[in-house]
């Protein structure tokens, strides 16, 4: 299976092997962009068009796998912590699932798709588990799923984009960094077109997550008022960079200032919501985590160590990857990546 991540600006794919002793090889990846308008606020409205962008794609990526692995938005998503009896059946788990879901999901069960898993025992009763569960409007899941197989795939799974960054990030962290040490309070904040994502994780658990309403797209419409281009327009010389000399100044300073602005009050936020004091690690993640010095002016306003995921960190690579761009564009593909992990569940 391949993980295919499917955002407003444009569509990702990654495939993945594992040998024998679990080291992942990176064996393809591609990426494409999206007409505007295809999705908004995480909703497919075109699914022509977005379906055309999977195929595109998958050809450019070269691999042969059709079987794909696809991500909800995490605010398209319901998910609950809950407890149940321990030593109950799986027939008798997915009945009191379903009874304990009518309680926090404000559409009728038959409106849902609804799954759980088990996490383990409860830490404060030796007679129950903790049980996550999770659902998504039907029709959300039927659009993606709708996409995949117009392109020609076939989808196996569906996953929550943020419980893929956060498997992704959790990989990353294991490979003898800092963050990944017994009670560290990592942040991660993963900044797409429109919404930037925010979770902060504790031995690799989320326990608290926040969207941010700062995104890639806002840069450009700043592009826009500055030098009267077209959206379009504005976009593309965004990418090549091919902008007046005085852009860094006037335009991206002062975004780059607003990102770390935004992820200060993440951070107060989440203080104010939990019982923890402090965050010892900030990951950048997403296209825009790419700006240069983007890192350092995060770390500087919120006075926390920070760093942009290395997404494919430790990871051979396939002899059609060329290293060097692969560099510039990881961070983009964060969520890909941890869809494209679920292979080896």
């Amino acid at each position: 299976m391949v993980g295919l991540d499917i955002s407003t600006s444009g569509v990702r794919l990654v495939e993945l092997s594992r040998n024998d002793k679990g080291d992942y090889t990176l064996e393809c990846y591609a990426s494409e962009t999206l007409p505007r308008g295809a999705i908004t606020d995480g909703n497919i409205d075109n699914i022509d068009n977005v379906a055309e962008a999977v195929r595109r794609v998958w050809r450019k990526s070269g691999t042969s796998a059709r079987a794909v692995v696809l991500g909800m938005p995490s605010g398209a998503v319901i998910t609950r912590k809950i407890l149940l009896r321990a030593g109950l059946t799986e027939d008798e788990m997915e009945a009191q699932v379903e009874s304990e879901a009518s309680q926090y999901i404000p559409f009728a069960l038959d409106e849902v798709n609804l799954d759980f898993d088990v996490i383990g025992p409860s830490p404060g009763s030796g007679d129950d588990v903790e049980v996550m569960l999770a659902a998504a409007r039907r029709e959300k899941v039927e659009d993606r799923v709708a996409v995949a197989e117009a392109a020609g795939l076939k989808p196996m799974v569906m996953d929550i984009d943020m419980h893929a960054a956060r498997a992704a990030v959790a990989r990353v962290m294991l490979l003898g960094s800092p963050a990944a040490d017994r009670g560290q309070v990592v942040a991660l904040f993963r900044i797409g077109a429109q919404t930037a994502n925010f979770a902060v994780l504790v031995d690799r658990e989320t326990v608290y997550e926040r969207e941010q309403p700062i995104g890639g797209n806002q840069l450009t419409q700043d592009i826009v008022r500055a030098y009267g281009m077209s959206f379009e327009e504005a976009e593309l010389k965004k990418r090549s960079g091919d902008l007046p000399g005085d852009y860094e100044q006037n335009v991206l300073l002062p975004f780059m200032e607003s990102i770390a602005q935004e992820v200060t009050r993440a951070i107060q936020f989440f203080f104010t919501s939990s019982h923890h004091t402090r965050v010892d690690h900030i990951f950048l993640a997403g296209g825009t985590a790419i700006l240069h010095g983007l890192d350092e002016i995060v770390a500087s306003r919120t006075r926390v160590k920070t760093s942009v995921v290395n997404t494919f960190r430790g990871m051979r690579l396939s002899s059609k990857i060329r290293e060097a761009q692969l560099q510039q564009e990881e961070p983009a593909y964060l969520v890909a990546c941890g869809l494209a992990m679920r292979r080896f569940d």
